[in-house]
């Protein structure tokens, strides 16, 4: 079975999202009147999303529609197919694994906590560092 490579890459940010948030995939699912097992499908790209879903998504996800694109870069070239099956991520995924797109436990308790500093000006100074301590370690 084929997996289009976008597919594949707006369901793991459904998924990413959805977890940070503490939501199960019944209650997202029931939120927008489909099964748990149709959320499933999308966050494995089996099934595609479209543009009137994903509005809903955005919106009871509470990001813009851009957050499910927003780790494609803009320069890739023609969209993919990518022949073999997605990742299998199962329940709640361990620890952050450098070769996997899987978020790992240590990456969503990351996200959690980022987003419950309400200081909107230390969230944006933490970000920043993060980043520069990003770049800087792999400079090394």
């Amino acid at each position: 079975m084929a997996f289009h490579e976008i597919d594949v890459r707006v369901g793991a940010r459904l998924r990413l999202r959805r977890t940070t948030l503490g939501m199960s995939q019944e209650q997202l699912g029931s939120a927008v009147g489909l099964t748990f097992q149709q959320i499933q499908k999308y966050e494995r790209g089996a099934n595609r999303i479209g543009a009137s879903r994903l509005y809903e998504f955005s919106r009871i996800l509470g990001v813009p529609i851009s957050y499910f694109f927003s780790d494609l870069g803009a320069d890739e070239g023609a969209p993919i197919i990518v022949h073999r099956d997605p990742p299998a991520w199962g329940g709640e995924a361990g620890a952050a694994d450098e070769d996997s797109a899987a978020p790992g436990r240590e990456v969503l308790e990351l996200v959690r906590a980022y987003y419950q500093i309400d200081n909107v000006r230390v969230r944006a100074r933490l970000f920043e560092l993060v980043k520069s301590v990003g770049k800087n370690a792999s400079e090394d």
